[in-house]
């Protein structure tokens, strides 16, 4: 696959199913993250996987974030906390590492770097034929998991991404108009 056809082509997949991607996949996938734009070369990322009960672990973690916020949550919304993380072979947690107080690399660049690092992710599982669905949600604000996922203060959740194989068909992707969000100055 050309790289403009990735870039093109690329879209979210939220079904998906087993295996999850291989140690060679993973790989490419992660030589793809590290690759992010870097100002004075922090590499402010770090990525937490989670397979196998990894993933159930996660999901006690979002379902003591349910309980924490409301503590007569019931059942059925804790169940569903639970299985969140269930719904992929595998998942990986985005963090943006971040080093505070730095007046030529403020936190929100930072942040930002991780987002692209994410963006790798997406963009590598996608050229290996995977699916992958960026998600993040409440669960990425949380106290209760932050502090599960050992965040420093500063620390930020970018992303959970789910990967695995395409469990569905890819939707068809809108056209945009480029003249919509392109502001030309000449």
């Amino acid at each position: 696959m050309d790289a403009l056809t990735l870039l093109h082509e690329r879209s979210s997949m939220g079904k998906l199913t087993d295996p999850a991607p291989t140690a060679e996949q993973m790989d490419a996938i992660y030589q793809a993250a590290l690759r992010a734009p870097d100002h004075k070369e922090l590499r402010p990322w770090r990525f937490i996987e989670f397979t196998g009960e990894g993933r159930t672990r996660l999901g006690e973690l979002f379902a003591e974030a349910e309980f924490q916020e409301d503590p007569s949550a019931d059942d059925d919304t804790l169940n569903s906390a639970r299985k969140k993380p269930l719904r992929a072979p595998m998942i990986i947690a985005v963090i943006a590492k971040v080093t505070p107080d730095l007046p030529k690399v403020p936190k929100m660049e930072q942040v930002i770097s991780a987002g692209c690092a994410a963006h790798g992710i997406l963009l590598a599982a996608h050229a290996q034929e995977l699916g992958a669905m960026w998600r993040s949600g409440k669960y990425a604000f949380d106290p209760v998991v932050r502090k599960g996922l050992s965040l420093d203060e500063d620390d930020e959740v970018v992303a959970f991404i789910y990967l695995g194989n395409l469990g569905g068909r890819h939707k068809p992707l809108p056209q945009h108009n480029v003249a919509d969000f392109v502001e030309r100055w000449t």
